[in-house]
């Protein structure tokens, strides 16, 4: 079967949940596969690993990203690249949109 391409408008995507994460698989093939969160203020994915690189991409809104020990700003444009066995965790200061592209 060839891949086809795909267009999406992510921003009519966007949905919050009240206190909660809404995260919405945009696309899932055999080599990547890319989700959008969409966490409210105050919310945050715990500390974990994921089993292969991964890239987070700020769309909209502002928080934390921790690597490891470090604190980095999740801000409007900010990209992220993550290796397999990354050790991370996501807050949002304010309600926080972001696509995260995982490398299979």
């Amino acid at each position: 079967m060839t891949e086809q391409y795909l267009v999406s408008d992510i921003a009519s995507s966007i949905e919050f949940a009240d206190d909660g994460i809404v995260s919405k698989t945009i696309l899932d093939t055999p080599k990547s596969k890319v989700v959008l969160f969409c966490m409210s203020s105050g919310q945050s994915l715990s500390e974990h690993t994921a089993s292969m690189p991964a890239v987070i991409h700020v769309l909209r809104g502002s928080g934390t990203v921790r690597l490891d020990q470090d604190e980095h700003p999740a801000k409007e444009g900010v990209w992220i690249y993550m290796p397999a066995g990354q050790i991370h965790a996501v807050n949002a200061e304010s309600d926080l949109v972001f696509l995260l592209t995982l490398f299979r």
